[in-house]
């Protein structure tokens, strides 16, 4: 008599895997929310991809203020046409 949706009591479970705490991060020296300028376009297209994305926090290693000062810095490049909107 078998019983459906139990396991016998000699079955272990099934461990999980670690995940991988690295993090990808842009090599570089770190910046802080007042070195980013909206004039610096070789410092603003490294942080955005080739089809003019900005990376994620993760990706470019900012904290929560300097990756907001840099998308406002991206915004007023893009629009003085400092640089593009899209490659």
């Amino acid at each position: 008599m078998a019983r459906s949706g139990l396991r016998p009591a000699t079955a272990r479970k099934k461990r999980k895997k670690p995940r991988r705490t690295e993090m990808s991060r842009m090599r570089g020296t770190p910046l802080n929310a007042d070195q980013i300028d909206y004039k610096d376009v070789a410092l603003l297209q490294r942080m955005t991809t080739a089809q003019g994305k900005l990376f994620s926090r993760k990706r470019s290693g900012l904290d929560a203020k300097a990756q907001r000062a840099l998308a406002m810095a991206v915004k007023r490049a893009r629009f003085l046409a400092l640089m593009p909107f899209v490659s």
